[in-house]
């Protein structure tokens, strides 16, 4: 035998509300279109007109992400949505299984991310107070500690002209952000640098391989530009840091080695680095990747993370790391 109240309900849609029965006691009514109920787990759901679109993941321990489709369309699914638990740490991540994304793209996107972060609580940890970003381009590696939370100095240089233009731009308006034009190496001198190459000029001619690899490489123009070593430039750029332990990070295509060449004597007053190595090498007379390194950890620097830029589609071999090395002694509570 019915309830009254189940009758009741019964009787709403001649009224023109729409009911929608949500179990023992528990019912919506709206008199405005009829409510689809879309279950995301024990003792929850979701109630959204019917008319609209939702995909639904599960994001661990009674959470759920609801993503409204904006192609509404009947023809168009909704993105498949699955969360993906990060081993332990209570993290997930969130894949639309519709995607298609390939496998180097997704890995790729990955390891860039995981370098930034990496880098970031690197920074922290050791007291970093100082970053010294060579090889800026229009300042992006600035920008994004910034977002991470770095709040110390930062020490950009590019030398060519019209991309710092635009760096000195990006560093207008934080006053803790320096900026220099100039290219670094292992003399004070004056170079011509190949430029035409986006995020990729360097003083170095491009190799065999690069040429194969990157169409860009087929023609060049070249811009003269002044050169000097780090290790002239410290004091000034330390200015007004009561205890300095400053970062070098190196993106010169190709020139790292020479730039680390340049800090001489005072590369022990760094307590850590990072600097992209080569495994298939785009410039002629660039280091092998193990001919770096092992200059780094000569050095007394360790590494903390290798994660790789670029890969070739049709093999799956790496082309370049980004290398994150720390000074193990300079780390808190050591030294």
């Amino acid at each position: 035998m019915q309830t009254l109240y189940r009758q009741l309900l019964k009787l709403m849609p001649r009224l023109g509300v729409q009911v929608t029965d949500l179990g023992p006691g528990t019912a919506v009514v709206s008199r405005r279109g009829r409510r689809l109920r879309i279950p995301l787990g024990t003792d929850a759901d979701l109630l959204a007109r019917d008319n609209a679109r939702y995909s639904v993941a599960d994001a661990g321990q009674d959470t759920w992400l609801v993503l409204r489709d904006k192609a509404r369309a009947s023809t168009t699914a909704a993105p498949e949505w699955t969360g993906v638990p990060l081993g332990d740490t209570g993290a997930r991540l969130l894949l639309d299984r519709r995607a298609g994304t390939d496998e180097r793209t997704f890995q790729l996107a990955a390891a860039e991310y995981l370098c930034h972060q990496h880098v970031a609580a690197m920074l922290d940890f050791y007291g970093v107070n100082c970053v010294f970003d060579v090889g800026a381009n229009t300042g992006q590696y600035a920008k994004r500690l910034r977002r991470l939370g770095y709040s110390g100095r930062i020490v950009s240089f590019e030398p060519t002209g019209e991309t710092f233009a635009r760096l000195e731009k990006a560093a207008e308006q934080d006053p803790d952000w320096w900026v220099y034009r100039l290219g670094l190496g292992s003399e004070d001198t004056t170079g011509s640098i190949h430029v035409g190459w986006k995020t990729m000029n360097s003083l170095l001619p491009p190799s065999a391989y690069g040429r194969d690899r990157y169409q860009r490489f087929a023609t060049t123009r070249t811009e003269e530009i002044r050169i000097r070593r780090l290790d002239g430039l410290l004091e000034e750029a330390l200015d007004g840091i009561a205890d300095p332990r400053p970062f070098l990070k190196m993106d010169t295509q190709g020139y790292d080695l020479e730039v680390f060449a340049g800090t001489g004597k005072r590369i022990g007053d760094f307590v850590g680095m990072q600097s992209e190595v080569a495994v298939l090498r785009l410039y002629e007379g660039s280091p092998a990747m193990s001919e770096a390194i092992a200059a780094y950890e000569q050095s007394g620097f360790e590494i903390t993370g290798m994660y790789p830029v670029t890969r070739e589609a049709a093999t799956g071999r790496v082309v370049e790391f980004d290398c994150v090395l720390m000074r193990a002694e300079a780390a808190p509570g050591r030294g």
